[in-house]
This record gives structure tokens, sequence and C-alpha cells, in this order.
């Protein structure tokens, strides 16, 4: 078998079977080695941009940034992101839908 034919072999048959969804794959690679798989992965180009997003600094007493810790806690994230959501769950809910579509 020619290089050529041993490549296009082994890209017809890939052992790394075709998944449904991230839950599938992710059960995959959870139960399977990477580097089994080398030989049929690719290099891939990434670019990253960069965080386009601003910042600002909120100052709370200690209470209140402890209240904050804990209810993050308890959902398993940060308090920034915390923070950061309920930020934007109160501004969705008192921007009107006539003020976003003329946005």
């Amino acid at each position: 078998m020619t290089i050529q034919n041993e490549q296009h072999a082994r890209n017809s048959e890939s052992r790394v079977p075709r998944f449904t969804n991230r839950e599938e794959e992710a059960t995959f690679w959870d139960t399977h080695d990477v580097s089994d798989y080398w030989d049929e992965l690719k290099p891939v180009k990434l670019s990253v941009s960069k965080n386009l997003s601003k910042g600002i600094t909120i100052r709370l007493d200690e209470e209140t940034l402890e209240i904050l810790r804990q209810q993050a806690h308890r959902k398993g994230i940060g308090p920034t992101t915390l923070a950061r959501m309920w930020i934007l769950e109160r501004l969705q809910s008192i921007t009107s839908p006539q003020e976003t579509q003329s946005e």
C-alpha cells in the first residue's frame, strides 16, 4: 500500500466516531486517550481576538460583598460573573421592546 493510499484509507476509516452532540463527544474523550489518535488529527489555526468589553469598578460594603460571594458560590460561578449576570438581567427587564428595536 502506498503512502497516499494508506492516508486515504486512514481518512475514510477513522477510528474516531462521528458524534451527534457535544455530550457524546465529551463522553468519548473522557474514556479514550487522545494520544492514541495523533495520526488522525490535523493541526488547526486559531486566532484570538482582543477582549472588546470595557470594565467598571463597583464598590460594595463588606456585608454586601460577602452575600454576593455566597450567592455566586452556590451557583458555582465567580462573584464578578454573577454581578454581571444580574446587571444584564435588570437592564433587559427595564428596556422596553420599542427601545430595543430602534437601536
